[in-house]
């Protein structure tokens, strides 16, 4: 059913104000201090809060107006309460059954308003003496409210509301005091942190975007005591201006070693460019090995300068090793002819440097080898080794059979076969006399040790033989 706007014949009753058409719809302003001597209740305006919306609340069934109040046939409306029926206004804007509905509904609206007031008060203690004060001014309301309904139970439920005030008052005490707490806390470690970075942190970018970040946050935490507050600023005040003078001091160094580098880099650059049309490959490669080596001892010049140095250094040392190539590879190609006029000698001179046809003969044939290999003269750098290797087999060869005549002929080796074959030969001598004497176990121990250093001897010989 729509309700209906008051109408202007709708009389309350003596005694009692008469509601504003707003009230009436239960759209009055929210509750607050107001301008007209007696405040009284605004159904279905829910009371202010200057810090938080208040939580919603459920919906619940209406309640019954029909127990608590009636309206006549004359349009006149009683409210019973404590068991005495008392007339708080007049419905003349439809049947008694609508008028009873209107008033009733003003009821509901005005639990909604207590309801809002309780759901308030747990969700933000810290708006308890705001909320007391709404739930006493709405109470006193009661005596005049042009509402049907229990009243007892709303009266209840406020008395209530104000004896909880003060519990959730010393709850937000509390809560306000552990922010605090951790407030504290929180710009204490930040504070911490930067000193930390401002004393120890050489990541410079890192560390000035983490101070940075430190300045965010704490500009974000609040709560703390001006006093307290101040105390700990000026801790991270303090290491930041620490940082920054330290890292200012830091490359302040770097620009002073900067220059310095850029002016070595720019004599390193004229004696490489002195250097590029030398002729003296060999000097002057060693001459632009040291320079490299002084280069990168010299450390970074600022970007730009650095980068455009590099490239002059660079290009004098491309200049002089360009040209020290070319000439080596016309070199290679002249020395192919060398190559291969080796290749011959060592085709020639391989099956005549056969030592085990006769040493001497294999020693004459390497000497004129080596003789005509050095009159040929050098082959291309890249086939240096494998000429080396080529002629080196030669002569390893060669000297591999000399080292074996020498241990053939060497008389300590040949002297202890000497000597082991003697020791065999006495056994054998001393195993036949004792034989003649028919001493036969004297004799086969003897001829045991005779076979013995015969085995030795033997060893020996062959050793020497081998070698």
């Amino acid at each position: 059913m729509t309700e209906p706007n008051t109408p202007s014949n709708s009389t309350p009753a003596p005694g009692t104000n008469r509601p504003s058409p707003a009230a009436m719809a239960g759209k009055g302003p929210k509750p607050g201090p107001r301008p007209d001597a007696k405040p009284g209740p605004r159904p279905g305006a829910a009371p202010a809060s200057p810090k938080a919306t208040p939580a919603p609340v459920p919906a619940r069934e209406p309640s019954d107006p029909s127990k608590f109040g009636r309206v006549d046939e004359e349009g006149n409306v009683f409210l019973t309460r404590g068991g005495e029926e008392r007339q708080i206004g007049s419905w003349q804007a439809g049947t008694p059954e609508e008028g009873l509905a209107h008033y009733g509904q003003r009821y509901d609206d005005l639990v909604t308003e207590v309801e809002l007031l309780e759901s308030r008060l747990k969700a933000h203690p810290e708006d308890a003496d705001s909320i007391r004060k709404s739930a006493e001014a709405l109470k006193a309301s009661l005596g005049e409210a042009a509402v049907i309904g229990d009243l007892d139970a709303v009266e209840a439920r406020l008395d209530k509301a104000v004896a909880d005030s003060d519990s959730a008052r010393e709850q937000a005490k509390e809560q306000k005091a552990e922010r605090r707490r951790e407030a504290i806390a929180r710009k204490e470690a930040l504070a911490a942190e930067a000193e930390d970075l401002a004393e120890n942190s050489t990541d410079w970018k890192r560390a000035g975007d983490r101070i940075r970040e430190i300045l965010e946050e704490w500009r974000g935490i609040r709560g703390i005591d001006r006093a307290t507050d101040d105390q700990l600023w000026k801790r991270y005040s303090r290491a930041r201006d620490s940082f920054n003078r330290r890292r200012g001091s830091h490359f302040a160094e770097l620009d002073r070693g900067r220059a310095q580098a850029k002016k070595a880099k720019e004599d390193l650059v004229e004696r490489a460019e002195a250097l590029k049309d030398s002729t003296d490959w060999g000097e002057t490669a060693r001459a632009y090995r040291d320079l490299m080596t002084e280069w990168k001892a010299a450390g970074r010049a600022p970007r730009e300068v650095d980068d455009k140095l590099w490239e002059r250094f660079r290009a004098a040392q491309d200049h002089f090793f360009e040209a020290r190539n070319a000439v080596n590879a016309e070199r290679d190609r002249e020395f192919e002819d060398n190559a291969k006029a080796k290749d011959a000698l060592i085709a020639e001179y391989a099956p005549l440097i056969d030592p085990e046809k006769g040493l001497g003969a294999a020693k004459s044939k390497l000497r004129e080898l080596q003789d005509k290999w050095d009159e040929i003269g050098y082959v291309p750098r890249g086939r240096v080794r494998e000429y080396e290797d080529k002629i080196g087999d030669l002569e390893q060869r060669v000297a591999d059979a000399e080292e074996r005549q020498w241990r053939k002929s060497n008389p300590v080796a040949q002297e202890k076969v000497n000597q082991f074959q003697v020791k065999a030969d006495d056994f054998v001598r001393q195993a036949e006399a004792a034989e003649a004497k028919g001493d036969a176990a004297k004799a086969a121990s003897l001829r045991e040790q005779a076979q013995q250093w015969q085995e030795f001897a033997d060893v020996a010989a062959k050793a020497v033989n081998d070698q």
